[in-house]
């Protein structure tokens, strides 16, 4: 899926491993995320699978989409998927590739994943940039809260 930025949504293959674990985040934002550094969020199930965005084919972004029973933890949506471990490489960062990426989200998750009708994530409530730029891009607040390692998260939903 192109856009003309040349930006594209793909599930990770192992010809991005090395780039992906060259991944650096400021400390500020590695409380949020997770890097894709390890081979556990490299690895792909039938519930669990790592899309990797691309600009120009360099990886400059990732992130996990799981269809687990994790999801129910999120919404009673049985046709849902949990997006999380969104992260842009911070070299890369500033370029509009994470808009670009969920931007693509929805027709890509639709090619790869028929059955989905809504992705949801958790959102750190200190995590501003993340929360305006899953505005920007259509998800809205279900009004639901967790509680995560670093404090409450807001449940914020995308239709597909």
């Amino acid at each position: 899926m192109k856009t003309l930025n040349e930006v594209e949504l793909h599930v990770y293959k192992s010809e991005y491993s090395e780039l992906l674990k060259t991944f650096k985040l400021p400390e500020d934002q590695e409380q949020f995320t997770a890097l894709p550094l390890t081979i556990e969020m490299l690895e792909i199930t039938h519930v669990r699978h790592p899309i990797v965005i691309l600009s120009e084919n360099v990886p400059v972004g990732f992130f996990v989409l799981h269809s687990s029973a994790r999801v129910k933890e999120y919404t009673d949506n049985p046709n849902a998927m949990l997006l999380t471990a969104l992260s842009i490489n911070h070299t890369q960062q500033g370029k509009g590739y994470a808009k670009k990426g969920m931007e693509l989200l929805k027709s890509f998750v639709n090619q790869e994943f028929p059955e989905c009708n809504e992705i949801v994530l958790a959102v750190n409530k200190r995590n501003i940039p993340a929360q305006k730029l899953y505005e920007r891009v259509g998800y809205e607040d279900t009004g639901r809260r967790k509680v995560g390692k670093i404090g409450e998260q807001l449940i914020l939903s995308l239709s597909v």
